[in-house]
């Protein structure tokens, strides 16, 4: 079930950095070395297949951007809230 834009935003404020945009919840993350952005996509590419929630990823240098909806609800859901409070275990 899509969430109210007051529950996401609330869920958020418990969350550092991550923002409420164009229908999902986005965060930047920034690394000193590439290869520890490339160790946390590895990272999350784990908890992503083991809860079957993918989010979308932006590699940079040094800096990816992780952005998460549901697809087949179409918009952001408790499991991307989920998602988010999970990736913020990883960095």
């Amino acid at each position: 079930m899509i969430l109210e834009i007051s529950k996401i935003n609330k869920s958020l404020s418990e969350l550092n950095g991550w923002i409420f945009k164009n229908n999902m919840i986005t965060k930047e993350y920034t690394f000193d070395k590439y290869m520890d952005g490339i160790q946390f996509i590895n990272d999350l590419a784990i908890i992503a297949e083991t809860s079957n929630h993918h989010p979308d990823i932006n590699l940079g240098y040094c800096k990816i951007t992780v952005s998460i909806t549901s697809h087949d609800e179409g918009g952001v859901t408790n499991k991307c809230i989920t998602m988010a409070k999970n990736l913020e275990t990883i960095n």
